[in-house]
């Protein structure tokens, strides 16, 4: 059974740092590209982070949102069949429910992605 599990969320104050963990089960983390996404109240969901397979890359190819590059890491622990997102310099406006998801490919579209986690809040506030 396919599973992704996050967690890591919470409430940090602006200009703090979380880290994001997606635990994969039921399938080879490297045989499949990793996204993280993210939704807030009102708004729709949005691509954050994602990083590629290792199957189609002999190296691992990350990409990211513009609101998040510079501050963000994606990255994977192929021992642990985890995905991370490094979470710096964190604003209000980065408050939402994170999800991470299974990809054919790596992509900033949800289409592409066939498989969610359930979801781990984050929210940015004094």
């Amino acid at each position: 059974q396919v599973q992704l599990v996050e967690s890591g969320g919470g409430l940090v104050q602006p200009g703090g740092s979380l880290r994001l963990s997606c635990t994969a089960s039921g399938f080879t983390l490297a045989d499949y590209a990793i996204g993280w996404f993210r939704q807030a109240p009102g708004k729709e969901r949005e691509g954050v982070s994602c990083i590629s397979s290792s199957l189609r890359n002999s190296e691992d190819s990350t990409y990211y949102a513009d609101s998040v590059k510079g501050r963000f890491t994606i990255s994977r622990d192929y021992t642990k069949n985890t995905v991370y997102l490094q979470m710096n310099s964190l604003k209000p406006d980065d408050t939402a429910v994170y999800y991470c998801a299974r990809g054919t490919i790596a992509s900033m579209r949800s289409r592409f992605y066939d498989s969610w986690g359930q979801g781990i809040q984050v929210t940015v506030s004094s």
